[in-house]
C-alpha cells in the first residue's frame, strides 16, 4: 500500500509538448481521503499535470508514483487499472451512445462484472437524474447532466484516486452548485480526488489543500482556507 497516507506524489515533473517546457518541476502529493485542488490561469499547467499523471503525456524528467509504485512511464489503461480514473476537460462523452452505455464505457477493463450493477445504482443514487434519462442519447443532454455523466463514467473504474479537470467549465451556477455538493459527497465515500477548477472559490470551498500554478511552476502551496485568505490568491483568482 502507499507510504504515509500518501496516495499520489509528483517529484520534480518536467513535461514538454514538442519544444515547449510546460512543466518546470512540478512536486505535489494527494494523500488517503484528500480533495487536493490545483488552481491557476489558463496556460498554468493544471490540464498538463492531469496527463503527466494518467499517461496521456509522459514526463522527460521526475517521478510519479501512485501507492508506492512509480507510474512516471505507464500506459493510460494500465494508470487506469491502477485506480486512476478522470473525468476530463470538456466531458467528452460518446454523444450518439445512451447514459447508461456511457457509464457501462467507464468499467470496460473491469473484471468483476458482478460488482457492476452495485456501482451503477452508485452513480444514480448519486445522480438521480441520470436514473431517469438513463435511455437517453448522451448528446441530448444538458452541459450540467453530461457533466454529471462523465463523472459518473469515471467512477465506475471503482477509483481510488478520482482526477476532475473543469468540472464546472460552461455550467449554470445552479448545477456549479450541485456538482460541487456531489463532488463533496463522492470524497466523503472515500473517494481521494484531485480537482483542477477554474472557479477557484468553489475549488478551495470544496478542498483540503491546494497548490496554485504559475507557468508551469508551484508558486504557492497550502491548506484550502489558508489559500482562501491569502491576498494574493485572492485578488489575482478570486477576483477579490
Amino acid at each position: 500500500m502507499s507510504t504515509n497516507g500518501v496516495l499520489l506524489s509528483l517529484d520534480d515533473v518536467h513535461t514538454y509538448y514538442g519544444a515547449i517546457h510546460a512543466l518546470k518541476g512540478i512536486t505535489i502529493e494527494v494523500r488517503e481521503g484528500e480533495i487536493v485542488t490545483l488552481i491557476g490561469a489558463n496556460g498554468a499547467g493544471k490540464s498538463t499535470t492531469l496527463r503527466s499523471i494518467n499517461g496521456l503525456n509522459h514526463p522527460r524528467r521526475g517521478t510519479i508514483s501512485f501507492m508506492g509504485r512509480d507510474i512516471t512511464s505507464a500506459a493510460p489503461h494500465d494508470v487506469v487499472k491502477l485506480g486512476i480514473s478522470q473525468s476530463p476537460e470538456g466531458r467528452k462523452l460518446f454523444p450518439r451512445m445512451s447514459v447508461s452505455e456511457n457509464l457501462e464505457m467507464g468499467a470496460f477493463q473491469r473484471r468483476d462484472r458482478s460488482a457492476l450493477r452495485e456501482d451503477v445504482d452508485r452513480v444514480y443514487s448519486l445522480f438521480p437524474r441520470l436514473a431517469e434519462r438513463k435511455s437517453q442519447k448522451a448528446g441530448t443532454m444538458s452541459g450540467g447532466e453530461q457533466q454529471m455523466c462523465a463523472i459518473g463514467r469515471a467512477l465506475m473504474a471503482r477509483p481510488k484516486l478520482l482526477m476532475l479537470d473543469e468540472p464546472s467549465l460552461g455550467l449554470a451556477p445552479i448545477f456549479v452548485e450541485k456538482i460541487f455538493e456531489i463532488v463533496r459527497e463522492i470524497n466523503q465515500q472515500g473517494t481521494t480526488i484531485l480537482l483542477v477548477e477554474q472557479n477557484a472559490l468553489m475549488a478551495l470551498d470544496a478542498a483540503d489543500r491546494g497548490y496554485v500554478l504559475e507557468t508551469g511552476t508551484i508558486a504557492l502551496a497550502d491548506e484550502a482556507k489558508a489559500l482562501r485568505r491569502n491576498e494574493q490568491v485572492r485578488k489575482t483568482y478570486l477576483g477579490e
